[in-house]
């Protein structure tokens, strides 16, 4: 994607990059005549958003992967997320989330300001209106108050913004939507460098309102009113209604794009020691899911050379077992192989010269494959998703159609989008095994909310999007998780609820994080909450 490096030198406001493309930076900095949409190309910086925001990498990784239990790991770089325990370059990778969603709204920030007020971009510019909610809601989901009515703003001399409560966020981000998204026409010019739906506006308009109905979704704890009024908008107005509608974003790994995932987990100690969670291959065991031969393997051989070699594995769903959160690689009660149902079965391989028994014995890992695929699928939001909240929101009393029909959807269009993971189709699970598991797991009234959530545990963890697995655990309860215990946490033995603020902002807009902190009950901790989180 060549595109990505035209418009590298932008000003990333609101975060720290570094810049040296053009000798006359400073002069394109401080002139706002100095680039238009009549010298530049907008639609180019839709794209670079698009693949920077969803190519998270190592940030959901080591954190929001583990918070969740849908991942489980040994490496120390995963002790951040697997035991709240510091390790790694943790300063660095806790201020990602922020570095990288913000540095992806300053693209469309800009995108924005090229075309205001021109008729001929006005879907370019709703679809960036839809973009910027995307990205702020990630970030104030992760950190709470944050930045936003004065955020990107530092060309217009706003270089310390404000700090907006996460409540009016949330409401002006609804607003946002339902503006932006009635406002999409078909009859005009679509964006011509959208990696999500190739310009399609009438996937952009399923799209605003199924991103609309999410973020209504967060706040049934704290104003339902409000979350039921959204979801009865996104419901009439038109959400998602199939796999093909799912948003999300392929990478390109011969032009320089590569699956970010997927170079982090090819890293020779988490290819090794990363594995599907025993919360999570548990629960797909105990309802015998299709998905489980689809996602996960174990080794195809024994000993440590066998466990990190770069190589397909066995998918047998019966050999598939997920590893317990919380173990270590450094001997005494914590070491892996103490671990409940070790499946010690991965002696060292005698045919290979000074080979060892695999540290992490036959732990089920995400299929080398499926995951490892350097061009793989960035989910950022999909059909089954949105199936999933209307059936909550259904289940709640609220206008938007029949819980049960919303589930059975999911249930069939989460197993179907994992074949959309690869474009060489990799995770198909079969069509009748579908069919026969939803007529088997009908959504029962009583359990309505449990199945629903824990539905959505699986397809956001199967999809790895985990930044929504650990925001909906939070929201929702589901699944019901036990806290790990190891020496030297930094958390008070609780899952994390929160990233804490980037270690920069007290020394870059001390007053305004002081102020956003003082709103934090406890102060700026894992522990606390973000305003929805009740």
């Amino acid at each position: 994607m060549k595109k990505r490096l035209i418009y590298s030198c932008l000003v990333m406001a609101g975060v720290s990059l570094s810049v040296g493309c053009t000798k006359n930076f400073d002069k394109l900095n401080t002139n706002p005549n100095a680039t238009s949409s009549s010298l530049f190309n907008p639609n180019f910086l839709m794209s670079q958003a698009q693949i920077q925001f969803s190519n998270t990498g190592y940030d959901q990784l080591l954190y929001q992967s583990m918070w969740s239990q849908s991942l489980a790991g040994t490496y120390n770089y995963y002790s951040n997320g697997d035991k709240y325990v510091y390790g790694g370059s943790f300063q660095d990778y806790k201020s990602r989330t922020w570095n990288t969603s913000y540095g992806a709204a300053s693209l469309v920030y800009e995108m924005k300001n090229l075309v205001a007020g021109n008729a001929a971009y006005s879907n370019l510019d709703n679809c960036g209106s839809i973009l910027l909610v995307m990205m702020f809601e990630r970030i104030t989901d992760a950190y709470g108050d944050i930045p936003y009515s004065q955020a990107l703003q530092a060309k217009a001399g706003v270089s310390q913004p404000v700090f907006d409560t996460q409540e009016s966020i949330y409401k002006d981000m609804l607003d946002k939507l339902a503006t932006a998204t009635a406002a999409l026409d078909a009859t005009k010019a679509a964006p011509t460098a959208d990696l999500f739906y190739g310009g399609d506006i009438s996937k952009w308009k399923k799209l605003g309102y199924s991103l609309m109905l999410r973020v209504a979704m967060r706040l049934t704890k704290v104003d339902a009113a409000t979350a039921q009024k959204y979801a009865e908008m996104a419901y009439a107005g038109g959400a998602m209604s199939s796999v093909t509608d799912d948003a999300k974003v392929y990478t390109d790994y011969t032009n320089g794009n590569g699956n970010s995932d997927a170079a982090a987990l090819l890293v020779t100690d988490d290819f090794r020691e990363v594995r599907w969670s025993a919360t999570l291959m548990n629960y797909l065991q105990s309802t015998n899911d299709p998905r489980i031969s689809a996602v996960g393997e174990v080794s195809a051989g024994t000993g440590k050379a066998a466990n990190q070699n770069e190589a397909p594995g066995v998918s047998t769903a019966a050999l598939q077992i997920g590893m317990p959160n919380g173990y270590d690689q450094n001997g005494g009660a914590t070491d892996i192989s103490h671990a409940p149902n070790y499946p010690g079965t991965s002696p060292a391989d005698p045919a290979v010269s000074g080979d060892a028994a695999a540290p992490d014995g036959k732990y089920s890992r995400p299929r080398f494959a499926v995951y490892d695929d350097r061009n793989r699928a960035n989910y950022i939001i999909t059909y089954g998703e949105t199936e999933l909240l209307f059936a909550e929101a259904a289940t709640l009393g609220w206008n938007t159609g029949t819980a049960a029909t919303h589930y059975a959807n999911a249930l069939t269009a989460d197993m179907l989008t994992l074949a959309q993971l690869n474009k060489t189709a990799q995770a198909v699970v079969d069509p009748a095994a579908i069919t026969a598991y939803v007529a088997a797991h009908p959504l029962v009234p009583a359990t309505a909310l449990q199945q629903i959530n824990m539905e959505y545990f699986v397809e956001t963890s199967t999809t790895f999007n985990f930044n929504e697995t650990w925001a909906n655990w939070r929201r929702s309860g589901f699944p019901v998780l036990t806290p790990v215990t190891y020496p030297g946490q930094f958390t008070d033995g609780s899952i994390p609820r929160r990233m804490e603020y980037p270690v920069s902002l007290p020394s870059t807009n001390g007053a305004n994080y002081n102020a956003a902190v003082g709103k934090l009950t406890g102060g700026d901790l894992f522990t606390s909450r973000v305003w929805w989180d009740k």
